[in-house]
């Protein structure tokens, strides 16, 4: 669980116009931080209270310290996690893919407080802006079940598609979730409990990581085929396709610097989006390693958190590839 400082430095690209919006900063890879064995990643979210890094992995959750830059280890037992959120008063909420359970961990030994039953293949989960609600999208069943966190209970559960995968929350209590089969972002009104009519994406395949910008009403939605779609939340339509690399699975918002950051683990980059001005426009790419296909942000200093790993070859023509035992690690972005 060594730190490995890198000398690898990309500078971002500013395309803005002398006296319109800043320059861009340029970012690099920082460091490198080895973690544990734990079989696969998902999402991951840093807690800048207790500045920890939470890695959903496949048996339990990953525990990075941001400010020494090191990993603490693996807390929790989970069955094929996807998404871990950390809560109020030390508390965690992570996904259980395996066993359709939401499960309540302490930050401080992983032990479990709870366990909710939700619909089938629970995937991406986050929470409102207070920590007291949380959302979790079952992608088999095609429902989202709505947590009250405290009490550890399900509100309600609100049926929509197969093919769930990550969400994003307005202030004004519209839940928009991407729905990687059927290429669209499905709209739930919280305060009604009731799912709206979906968002089209043509030009979008499988989209997978998703954010929203609440300064410019928009949604970014990162898809397979290389693109990002650029969605106006209010109208709720598609206003652009911007490129991107191959194989994305998260759209990480830094709304302070006005970025949006989007890893492709196929390509192993991290493109930028630029938030500013009437249309988005990628800014820059950093190279980072084949894998690096989810990621959390820092907001305090920006550094942005990329779980990756070495690979060998899959164990079937057409399977995915295997993680290397032993070389996971944690790239870290910071600007430069």
């Amino acid at each position: 669980m060594k730190r490995v400082l890198t000398t690898a430095t990309l500078a971002l690209t500013s395309f803005a116009a002398a006296g319109a919006a800043p320059p861009v900063p340029a970012y690099r890879v920082a460091a490198t931080i080895s973690g544990p064995d734990g079989g696969g990643w998902d999402y991951a979210r840093v807690d800048p209270v207790d500045h920890r890094l939470y890695i959903a992995r496949s048996t339990s959750v990953t525990v990075i310290d941001t400010r020494r830059e090191r990993a603490v280890g693996s807390i929790g037992t989970i069955a094929h996690g996807h998404a871990v959120v950390p809560l109020p008063g030390g508390r965690l909420m992570a996904t259980s893919g395996d066993d359709a359970s939401v499960r309540f961990l302490s930050t401080s030994d992983g032990r479990e407080l709870g366990r909710v039953a939700v619909g089938d293949k629970p995937d991406a989960a986050i929470v409102s802006a207070d920590g007291k609600t949380g959302f979790v999208m079952n992608a088999k069943a095609g429902s989202v079940s709505i947590i009250d966190t405290a009490a550890m209970r399900t509100l309600r559960t609100v049926q929509l598609k197969p093919g769930l995968e990550y969400a994003a929350l307005t202030p004004d209590g519209m839940l928009f979730v991407n729905d990687e089969d059927a290429n669209e972002i499905e709209v739930v009104d919280i305060r009604r409990g009731t799912a709206a009519a979906p968002i089209a994406l043509p030009g979008c395949a499988e989209p997978s990581g998703l954010a929203y910008d609440a300064k410019t009403d928009r949604l970014i939605a990162a898809c397979a085929n290389g693109k990002a779609a650029i969605v106006t939340g209010s109208s709720r339509k598609l206003s652009q396709l911007v490129d991107i690399g191959g194989g994305p699975d998260a759209v990480i918002l830094d709304s302070q610097r006005r970025l949006a950051f989007i890893p492709c683990g196929k390509d192993g980059v991290l493109d930028v989006l630029s938030l500013e001005g009437t249309v988005v426009k990628r800014v820059g790419r950093i190279k980072t390693a084949v894998g690096a296909r989810t990621g959390a942000l820092d907001a305090d200093g920006g550094a942005i958190y990329l779980p990756t790993a070495s690979f060998g070859l899959p164990a079937k023509p057409g399977a995915r590839p295997v993680a290397t035992p032993g070389t996971f690690k944690v790239l870290v972005v910071k600007p430069a």
